[in-house]
């Protein structure tokens, strides 16, 4: 979770579609099924993206110049990244960005086909392919995602290009292609590689867990409060969904989060956002 490199290297290289049992699934790529069938966690997605057209190479160097002089840069791979095909004339907002395939082949193709709109359409075909392998609760829940993501799709799509005081603006709380680079051009560039935990902290997780499946889930949770952390306050908002994207399932959200020790980690939710704070020894 701390290789933000890597991590938006997996919303934008290809995915591989394929599962060793149904408890396995990687078919999923960095998302879970819940996060496809209702878009959580798209804040922390759209604005990892952002940060990597902002301040990256291709290769993942840092670039010259300033971020802000590449902010339509930015949107655009964004919009790409979200285009939608639409065969007839062209909504307003747009959902069809087909005409960005020469500038972000990686994110969309000449159909208009963008990187999550095609990756949501894998996953549903990738399931339906293989009842044999994937588990009867995935199959469940890929039949109303067949049927609503494309429309569901378009509709967040034209919602995330609403500009932030347009006077017909009734939601709260929703996506923005303008709130996320500009929540990138503050987290700044990506890091580019993994945390590693002080001894100091292993040794403390040592001492207040016993539980060995547990302990690595700790740590990677500790890992990311230090990596993340800033001098004006102690806490830490902690991505759940993402955290569940990076293990592959819902465990984390569902059972371990909750497991860890008040001894070491203090949750708190407000207004749906989990933040946390690690407790000193």
């Amino acid at each position: 979770m701390t290789n933000e490199w890597a991590e938006f290297r997996a919303y934008t290289a290809k995915p591989v579609y394929s599962c060793a049992s149904k408890r396995d699934h990687s078919y999923l790529g960095r998302f879970t099924i819940d996060m496809i069938q209702e878009p959580v966690g798209l804040a922390r997605i759209l604005t990892i993206l952002a940060r990597g057209y902002l301040f990256h190479d291709a290769d993942g160097a840092l670039l010259n110049g300033s971020p802000y002089d590449r902010t339509d840069h930015a949107r655009r791979a964004l919009c790409a990244w979200c285009s939608v095909p639409e065969k007839k004339k062209s909504s307003d907002p747009p959902v069809d960005f087909r005409a960005l395939s020469t500038e972000f082949p990686e994110l969309v193709d000449d159909k208009g086909r963008g990187w999550y709109y095609r990756h949501v359409k894998d996953v549903i075909a990738f399931v339906r392919a293989h009842p044999q392998e994937t588990d009867q609760w995935t199959q469940k829940k890929i039949v109303p995602i067949s049927k609503n993501f494309t429309n569901d799709w378009k509709k967040k799509v034209r919602q995330m290009q609403v500009p932030v005081f347009h006077r017909k603006t009734k939601g709260a709380w929703i996506h923005r292609f303008d709130d996320m680079i500009a929540d990138a051009l503050e987290a700044g560039p990506l890091r580019t590689e993994e945390y590693l935990l002080p001894d100091e902290y292993v040794k403390r997780i040592d001492e207040v867990i016993s539980d060995n499946k547990l302990k690595p889930v700790a740590a990677e949770v500790v890992r990311f409060y230090l990596a993340n952390r800033s001098d004006d306050t102690p806490w830490v908002v902690l991505p759940v969904q993402s955290f569940d994207a990076y293990y592959g399932s819902t465990a984390f959200s569902k059972k371990q989060l909750a497991a860890l020790p008040k001894e070491l980690i203090v949750r708190e939710y407000r207004d749906g956002i989990c933040r946390i704070c690690l407790m000193e020894s």
